[in-house]
């Protein structure tokens, strides 16, 4: 069994496009949410507010030839793992181009906007607006295809479309393709572009924040006057390495895996399960071998739906049995669906270095169906720990632990 850590991050994402920006943003305490005006046009649409990247701009050298299989999901993935490449040292090594680097890499799907393109036809009877490359930029494997074409991986390929989860279990996926000894070096990571049809389908579950003249205020996680969740977008790109060609290379290392857990709950489509959602977090500790007090603190899935927040803390409180150190990254970027398990990772491991752990935002009285841990409110808090967790849940059921140790 191999040693697996990161030695390369990069984010695109409503608190920035660089990492140590985004980490100090988290200090001012204010979060990334706006009124959207966009969404006015939409009649029965009853939120106007998402979480847009801050600062994104499509690089220069990513010309039309380029960019030509790609819709704006797949520009941020290839984008990100260019510069986290960079990051790690590792951009242009023979390494990613020989087999010995593979990707996992997900989004919750391709660019929808080019389903107009496919509809148009549908309507007006002509082929007129699809291409080539239409189809690559909407299938659901579209950013993990574009980064492999891009760097001319030969290794593995794991496209994980699993919405929520699409981004941690890239991580998780990438960790154990090498720590069985697989490949030496993942590109793994999730992205997500907004999307009104996204914002809507939450919007219908009645599901979305309302806070309208009031974007500062929302959303709010584990609160007890909470209203809803709200959509962002982003990317998150990781490198992951075996730790003996990181160490041979003398390559930086940000923290490593010691563990991952994914499960289903195998019963309702969109309902979370808190035994199921436990049973993540205990398989991933049972990898780590490690007992659950050695977790010093939890970044929580947290959407601020009243459903999610209820099952999470009661599963959390099941496995930990103690007032954990936990806290919502969704409080400042919203939900950003297949990216938020790499941007909470990159943030995780951030904090985990620094020795500094944000709040939830508009945390002001814990909702007393919520389990009792250790919710960090107003104030961001000092902690030296060595090890972490970061937890996602996605629709269908699905359950991700990551663990992350310092080196």
């Amino acid at each position: 069994m191999k040693r697996v850590v990161v030695t390369g991050m990069s984010l695109a994402s409503p608190l920035g496009c660089d990492v140590n920006e985004a980490f100090e943003r988290l200090k001012t305490y204010k979060n990334c949410i706006c009124y959207t005006p966009e969404l006015e046009q939409y009649q029965r649409l009853n939120t106007k507010l998402s979480a847009p990247v801050n600062g994104f701009v499509t690089p220069a050298h990513f010309n039309r030839k380029v960019t030509r299989t790609m819709g704006d999901v797949a520009i941020m993935s290839v984008a990100t793992a260019e510069e986290a490449l960079k990051d790690a040292g590792l951009l242009g090594d023979e390494i990613i181009s020989n087999g010995e680097t593979g990707v996992a890499y997900g989004s919750s799907s391709g660019s929808l906007c080019t389903l107009i393109d496919f509809y148009s036809m549908q309507v007006d009877k002509e082929v007129k607006n699809l291409n080539s490359g239409s189809y690559v930029k909407m299938m659901s494997q579209t950013a993990a295809v574009n980064i492999s074409l891009y760097f001319k991986t030969k290794g593995r390929i794991i496209p994980t479309s699993t919405a929520c989860t699409s981004g941690s279990m890239g991580i998780g996926a990438a960790y154990e393709a090498i720590k069985d000894g697989y490949q030496t070096v993942m590109i793994a990571g999730g992205s997500e572009e907004i999307q009104p049809t996204y914002i809507a389908i939450f919007d219908t579950l009645y599901a979305t924040s309302l806070k309208n003249d009031h974007p500062e205020l929302t959303p709010s996680p584990f609160d007890k006057n909470r209203d809803g969740l709200v959509i962002g977008a982003g990317a998150g790109t990781l490198i992951l390495e075996e730790y003996e060609h990181a160490k041979k290379r003398g390559a930086k290392i940000y923290a490593e895996i010691i563990g991952y857990g994914n499960t289903t709950d195998g019963c309702h489509i969109t309902n979370p399960t808190p035994e199921t959602m436990g049973n993540a977090m205990i398989e991933a500790l049972k990898y780590a071998q490690i007992p659950p007090d050695d977790i010093g603190y939890i970044n929580a899935h947290g959407t601020a739906t009243i459903q999610g927040d209820i099952a999470e803390s009661t599963a959390t409180y099941k496995v930990f049995n103690r007032n954990v150190p936990i806290s919502s990254l969704k409080s400042y970027t919203g939900h950003t669906l297949g990216a938020c398990g790499a941007i909470e990772a990159i943030m995780s491991i951030k904090m985990l270095n620094e020795n500094w752990y944000h709040p939830t935002l508009n945390l002001n009285e814990v909702d007393e169906k919520c389990a009792p841990l250790g919710y960090i409110k107003k104030e961001g808090i000092e902690m030296n720990n060595k090890i972490v967790m970061s937890n996602n849940f996605a629709f269908g059921g699905i359950n991700t632990s990551l663990i992350f140790k310092k080196i």
